[in-house]
């Protein structure tokens, strides 16, 4: 008689998910291969979750969940705001361990801007990371890291545009590692913003030496 397979939480088996789904694309990921990677049999999870579909509806609806644990974890982590911030930049460079891990990310990402069940659910993953970043925004114009006066709201709606676009256009070049290119993009615009940049276009021109 084989061995009864040990007990998993959701956690654990949404974690194997993620990780079966860089290596392989919607169309290739089975039941089989999780259950495998979590070390449960595919009956189990079939029963837990119904179908492949049903598990990856609970992924996406725990994503807003997971999203406000990320940035929670970031902020006790870090003193600073924009530190943070920039450590959810690597985070989210973390999607492209591999060109091939980020293109199957894009495939998902397919699924989920057509299939209304799954939209409903990175929405509200969206709407959670947009109202965070503005609060790290918020912070950092309270800690004076950032100039007052800042729109935090439409700078951390730039910001997410800004990640997305920048992992992808990283994905084209793939000339140094994609932590790196985001971060550089992400500081390109941050730091024109940053008190440190406002006083320095505040303070004259050095005068210089006149003719004798």
């Amino acid at each position: 008689m084989s061995p009864r397979p040990r007990k998993a939480s959701d956690d654990q088996v949404f974690a194997a998910a993620s990780r079966v789904m860089s290596r392989v694309g919607p169309t290739q990921l089975t039941l089989a291969d999780i259950a495998a990677e979590v070390g449960l049999t595919a009956g189990a999870l079939v029963q837990r979750f119904g179908s492949k579909r049903g598990l990856l509806l609970a992924i996406a609806e725990r994503g807003a969940q997971a999203a406000h644990a990320t940035f929670a974890e970031l902020r006790d982590a870090h003193r600073s705001p924009l530190a943070a911030l920039r450590a959810y930049a690597d985070c989210f460079a973390g999607m492209a361990d591999s060109p091939g891990a980020l293109a199957h990310q894009l495939a998902y990402l397919q699924i989920d801007l057509t299939d209304p069940e799954f939209h409903r659910h990175t929405l509200a993953m969206a709407e959670v990371t947009t109202a965070a970043l503005g609060a790290l925004l918020d912070a950092a114009v309270d800690a004076g890291e950032l100039t007052p006066g800042v729109d935090t709201t439409a700078l951390a709606r730039t910001l997410q545009a800004l990640l997305s676009g920048s992992l992808m256009t990283w994905a084209f070049y793939r000339d140094r590692p994609a932590g790196v290119w985001v971060r550089e993009d992400l500081d390109m615009v941050l730091r024109p913003l940053t008190r440190v940049a406002a006083a320095r276009r505040r303070r004259p021109p050095a005068r210089k030496p006149g003719r004798r």
